[in-house]
């Protein structure tokens, strides 16, 4: 489903989408981050996926359109190469109770804190780099 309106609120760190049919969802810029569409969140196969911690306060800087379907955006800690279909970002936001719920399950699989900071054997670990 296409948004009619985008709104980044950058003190709530909320991303707002409203849609021709009255609906309003407001998706945690932290949800986004860690749930990124990119290889390094997810990897390149299954088993590659990278947890995502210390990305409470994180912000989108800028938002490019890609053709009708998508976003990019660039967030303040620097990673940009996930494109959010309007599709997958309808999905985060109605489904993002459940999301949580995952994220923080593995974290504590983990044996981390949503605010630990990236392990540095974590970062860049999908991408090889």
């Amino acid at each position: 489903m296409i948004p009619e309106n985008l709104v980044i609120h950058q003190e709530s760190r909320v991303l707002e989408l409203s849609y021709a049919n009255g609906e309003n969802l407001r998706i945690p810029i932290e949800l986004m981050r860690v749930y990124s569409p990119s290889a390094e969140v997810r990897g390149h196969g299954p088993g590659q996926e990278v947890l995502q911690s210390g990305k409470r306060h994180v912000t989108i800087v800028s938002a490019q359109p890609v053709g009708n379907y998508a976003i990019q955006p660039t967030f303040s800690d620097g990673h940009d190469s996930g494109l959010f279909s309007w599709d997958y970002l309808y999905q985060l936001g109605k489904t993002q109770t459940q999301l949580w719920a995952d994220y923080e399950a593995r974290l504590a699989a983990a044996g981390r804190e949503r605010d630990d900071p990236m392990p540095l054997e974590a970062q860049g670990k999908a991408c090889g780099s």
